[in-house]
């Protein structure tokens, strides 16, 4: 394909896509940022590499098509691969160059930055930082791979929506309930210290907008607990009226909702912190007294047992 041909591609996506953000009443920057990571993941789905990466993260609530859903910015994966920061780049890289229909975008793999990211004392992984463009926008790209975690109750095969009409990636991806396990794990290991307020967000959301089966539900929790070696907690700190009436925790969580335009959560931490305990405490109760959990969750909740 000529240069020529290439630019006017280019042009007419970020036209298209300056349709859509006006339509969305989005910021164009936000839109073009989804489509960056919508058409990487279609290039990791072309590649030999689709196999070896799990979408998780904040992109699999666009994935489920929540009907309302925080703004990301970043790609989150459970990869099944060699840890180190050189295999992860070198996988990355290849990803950036997968040859595909153009779509306007130029992922620059020379620009490629990779460092081991440990956010927690027991878990690390690795960031890929990089640069996209479409025409002369500029996009700032961050893979963040995970390593050695389970899904339960398994990997799920997915198509992922797109912006336009291009053609839509389809991968692996990770199920809801090991979603909610792995938030509410980070939730009781942190304690006091959680600054995650996007996963009190994220479990709430899941909450109110889905069906779950208690069982499912119940064994993604007591694996991932097992597997990250964290003791289950039914009364954990995040979730008490102290954690939620703390005056720092109430402005992260005012902080994170203006910063990500969610105008439909409560402004209440406490009122998502008690959300979020009809939600997870009885499969909590249930895991530690290593019980079966039959019950139903109907979005909104509350769960309800499989004979009513």
């Amino acid at each position: 394909m000529t240069k020529r041909r290439v630019k006017d591609v280019a042009a007419s996506v970020r036209a298209r896509l300056q349709t859509n953000a006006k339509e969305t009443n989005r910021p164009f920057q936000e839109v073009l940022q989804y489509f960056a990571m919508e058409r990487f993941l279609y290039r990791l789905s072309q590649s030999p590499h689709a196999e070896k990466l799990v979408l998780k993260g904040g992109l699999m609530l666009m994935a489920w098509r929540a009907p309302s859903s925080r703004p990301t910015k970043d790609i989150d994966f459970l990869a099944k691969m060699p840890n180190d920061v050189d295999s992860v780049v070198q996988v990355v890289r290849e990803i950036c160059d997968q040859e595909v229909e153009p779509d306007g975008l130029v992922f620059d793999a020379s620009s490629l930055e990779g460092r081991i990211i440990k956010e927690d004392a027991d878990y690390e992984g690795v960031r890929v930082s990089f640069r996209a463009t479409l025409q002369n926008a500029r996009i700032h790209m961050q893979i963040d791979m995970g390593f050695g975690d389970v899904v339960v109750p398994s990997v799920v095969s997915m198509e992922y929506p797109t912006i336009l009409d291009h053609e839509p990636p389809r991968l692996n991806a990770y199920s809801r309930e090991t979603t909610v396990a792995e938030k509410f794990e980070a939730m009781v290991k942190l304690g006091q210290l959680n600054s995650r307020i996007r996963d009190f967000f994220d479990i709430w959301l899941l909450a109110r907008q889905f069906d779950f089966d208690g069982q499912t539900l119940a064994d993604a929790v007591q694996r991932t607990f097992a597997n990250r070696g964290t003791v289950i907690n039914v009364e954990p700190v995040a979730l008490t009226p102290e954690f939620a009436s703390d005056t720092a925790k109430q402005t992260q969580w005012t902080g994170f909702c203006r910063k990500s335009r969610i105008d439909f959560a409560p402004e209440s931490l406490q009122e998502v912190c008690d959300a979020i305990a009809l939600f997870i405490k009885p499969v909590a109760v249930a895991v530690q007294a290593e019980q079966p959990f039959d019950n139903h969750w109907q979005a909104p909740g509350p769960w309800r047992s499989a004979t009513q």
